[in-house]
């Protein structure tokens, strides 16, 4: 298939620039897996889409206020990093705007000394390896937390007030380049809805880096190559899905992110078993699922990884007429949009 099979036309006024409060409360589309069908709900109402004894998987990963703004030491130049992932102890891979002042050997300080960097090399694709130390009282952790900002995507222009509501309310593992954004509509009061059905909760942890936003540049989609994203499946989590599995329920993950934890595994191994490591599986039409009965999602940007993964799941004419349908019902498009549940 082709890149431009996935291109559809989105209005500008539909990409949302704020998240909704509360959470739940945005707009959900139901597609059926089988037919098609579509129905228009609200998130809330995903405890009445669920059953006793199916199980949710979240991505648990929590987001790094990675971007930060600081000045080359020798000329006082003005730089913008995104710390895009770590390498070893305080060296990471990170992207630097303008790259020119981001040379080897280049020094820079931000936030007034709490943190400085040296930069060391130069990968293939232009990001630089870079070296962070702290003030004493720091650590990279703390500095970014009083520094950093959150990488929001470029199609988000509206500052966001509360750096929390580009978080999950589960996350918890600090790693991400960018939100699980699926995960975005629950609320702690949802999830114990969801619990008190008898529907059972697992995690998984998947580090979201910029890669998987990465616009397809090929013609042809089987050309394009997917960026290494580091994941963690825990004990608990793969029990979970084997007894769900053993007792005819369904296995639903919430994302993307947690769709290709869980299928890259099952790729892998055969099937879900404990473990972590690193993927870089590109999920497209033609993709044999081993784990995923149900996904629940938000609507992905033309010609992205993401709009080809649910068209693997959902069948490409299925996926392409909720687009279409989404788009003439005024459906919020993208990061701090309205959801996608199929089943």
């Amino acid at each position: 298939m082709k890149t431009v099979d996935f291109y559809y036309d989105l209005p500008k006024e539909l990409i949302a620039q704020t998240p909704l409060e509360p959470r739940d409360s945005s707009k959900m589309m139901v597609l059926s897996k089988q037919d098609g069908s579509i129905s228009h709900k609200h998130f809330y109402d995903i405890v009445d889409m669920l059953n006793e004894g199916d199980c949710l998987i979240l991505n648990d990963s929590r987001v790094l206020p990675a971007r930060i703004y600081g000045v080359k030491e020798d000329t006082g130049a003005s730089v913008e990093f995104l710390m895009l992932r770590q390498v070893e102890n305080n060296t990471w891979e990170t992207l630097a705007k303008p790259g020119k002042k981001a040379k080897p050997g280049t020094r820079f300080t931000f936030g007034d000394g709490i943190m400085t960097a040296t930069v060391h090399d130069v990968t293939e694709e232009g990001n630089r390896i870079v070296e962070f130390s702290c003030r004493d009282d720091e650590n990279i952790y703390s500095a970014l937390d009083k520094i950093g900002q959150m990488p929001l995507p470029p199609y988000i222009t509206e500052k966001l007030q509360d750096k929390e509501r580009y978080q999950t309310v589960y996350s918890n593992e600090l790693g991400s380049a960018a939100a699980p954004t699926a995960g975005l509509h629950f609320t702690k009061e949802l999830l114990r809805k969801i619990k008190d059905k008898g529907v059972n909760i697992g995690y998984v942890t998947l580090h979201v880096g910029l890669g998987t936003f990465r616009p397809v540049k090929v013609d042809e989609i089987t050309e394009h190559k997917m960026h290494s994203e580091h994941y963690e499946i825990p004990k608990a989590t793969a029990q979970l899905i084997k007894e769900t599995k053993q007792n005819g329920k369904r296995v639903i993950a919430v994302g993307t992110t947690s769709c290709r934890t869980l299928e890259s595994v099952a790729d892998k191994y055969g099937e879900i078993i404990p473990c972590e490591g690193f993927t870089d599986i590109f999920i497209y039409p033609g993709f044999e699922f081993k784990v995923l009965d149900g996904l629940v999602t938000n609507f992905h940007l033309p010609e992205s990884t993401l709009i080809m993964l649910v068209s693997a799941f959902t069948g490409y004419e299925n996926t392409m007429n909720a687009y279409k349908v989404a788009v003439e019902e005024k459906y919020r498009f993208f990061s701090f949009g309205d959801s996608m549940m199929i089943i």
